[in-house]
């Protein structure tokens, strides 16, 4: 018998170790199932090797050397005169990071008993499917697959990824070494973080926008303080750029990702792909061949981590018999700008759109003590409720840790919470978080700490 032969009865068996594969695996072996998990390399996938932790590694470590050189800390009684950096130790903690996640997150799969195969898969049928690795090639037959293989970086129609004069994100992000000048062309949160990791290290940054605006849909006030801090930093922003007429170089793409499905031979299986080439599935990560699931990037859907993750549970859940769906209500989205930006359901124009009577408030972190013992006072928190019964709608936070704030306005929405929810919780004093229930309390016509319009 050829090794190409054998065939391997497995219960659930996983394609990609990225947020999305190594925890659909978890879950499942939690939930009792023997489980194959097959990836090309180590567990991590592109978010925790290439892209999401790699660049907020270097965006905290460049924002550190900002601050060192802040105009504030004199003012403060602080003189640091000689400080540098060092871009390759910088680049070798940043891999530090990568790799004690990458690390732990194996100890994981290796703890809950899941079987590893290193190796790229594609479907010979709907029960099976085909592995190339480190041992030849093998089947495995499956009673359960789910497929989590992730996104490559979209290609432009006019260019191609060369790793050195037209980068990808994930490439910027290993550059050996720092150019004096450089492009992004873009107008994703992506673009946005790579500019500011960039600019603060002193390159000259040209940030080449294909629309009207960046981050499209984001509240304008909100906006207008990113675009300042943008300006701050040098970074010049081209509004409805042309990347076929940029002749810059080196020059960063950042146009969103594209479903990483060719190869899969979906077509034996009878999955069907959605026009963006994504895996189509439903609220409960089922293909069209329902014991084939399908999460994260390759769906096509929004290329966020924390979506990944979520629908990796569920499909892990609906696999063992549980009645789930993803289903949230609002996806937060964070953007580690100077100032940090953090968004989460609608905005105001958008509710007035989707037909609400709406009722704002907005409270300026200049009014916020802890903010001010940071020595920051840029920013603003902006609340969007329901007039009729103060249900919470949408909330925007800008300035330090917006990220970590917008959790609580999340929880609220996701909770039916209104503003007079809000407003009655008490609020650790001085905290940034108060920012938060000072917007609701505008929102109320009952702020506190700033005055109110006659």
């Amino acid at each position: 018998m050829v090794v190409g032969d054998v065939t391997t009865a497995v219960d659930v068996l996983v394609l990609g170790a990225g947020p999305g594969g190594y925890v659909a695996t978890i879950r499942a072996a939690q939930l009792g199932h023997h489980v194959t998990l097959i990836d090309q390399g180590p567990a991590g996938g592109t978010c925790l090797k290439l892209g999401c932790i790699p660049l907020k590694a270097l965006l905290s470590a460049t924002e550190r050397y900002a601050q060192a050189r802040s105009e504030e800390l004199p003012t403060m009684g602080i003189a640091a005169e000689t400080v540098s950096f060092d871009w390759t130790k910088m680049q070798a903690w940043k891999q530090s990071v990568v790799d004690r996640l990458t690390g732990g997150v194996r100890r994981l799969i290796d703890g809950n008993r899941i079987d590893y195969v290193y190796g790229t898969g594609w479907f010979i049928n709907a029960q099976e499917v085909r592995v190339e690795g480190e041992h030849g090639s093998h089947r495995f037959k499956f009673d359960h697959c789910i497929l989590a293989v992730g996104a490559d970086a979209a290609p432009h129609a006019h260019v191609a990824f060369d790793g050195k004069k037209i980068l990808a994100p994930e490439q910027a992000l290993m550059l050996p070494d720092l150019s004096e000048t450089l492009s992004i062309v873009g107008d994703d949160y992506i673009a946005l973080e790579l500019a500011t990791l960039f600019a603060r290290l002193d390159v000259k940054v040209k940030l080449l926008s294909p629309g009207e605006q960046i981050l499209a849909g984001f509240d304008p006030t909100a906006l207008r303080l990113v675009q300042a801090g943008l300006r701050k930093l040098g970074i010049q922003v081209v509004a409805k750029a042309a990347m076929e007429d940029m002749q810059d170089r080196p020059v960063v793409i950042s146009q969103g990702v594209s479903p990483h499905t060719s190869g899969l031979h979906l077509d034996a299986a009878g999955v069907e792909v959605t026009e963006n080439g994504g895996i189509a599935v439903n609220s409960m990560q089922q293909s069209s061949v329902p014991h084939i699931y399908a999460v994260g990037d390759c769906t096509g859907g929004r290329a966020l981590a924390s979506v990944a993750i979520k629908q990796a549970k569920v499909a892990a859940e609906v696999l063992s018999g549980q009645r789930v769906q993803f289903a949230p209500l609002v996806i937060p989205q964070v953007v580690h700008t100077t100032p940090e930006i953090a968004t989460v359901g609608y905005s105001a124009e958008e509710a007035a759109k989707a037909g609400y009577q709406v009722v704002t408030g907005r409270f300026p972190l200049a009014a916020n003590g802890r903010a001010l013992t940071l020595g920051t006072d840029n920013g603003v928190a902006l609340v969007v409720a329901n007039a009729d019964d103060g249900l919470m709608l949408g909330a925007t936070i800008v300035g330090p840790r917006a990220g970590d704030l917008i959790g609580q306005a999340t929880l609220a929405i996701e909770m039916g919470a209104t503003l007079t929810d809000l407003s009655e919780i008490l609020y650790a004093h001085p905290g940034l978080s108060e920012v938060l229930l000072e917007g609701v309390e505008s929102a109320l016509g009952r702020a506190i700490h700033v005055l109110l319009k006659a």
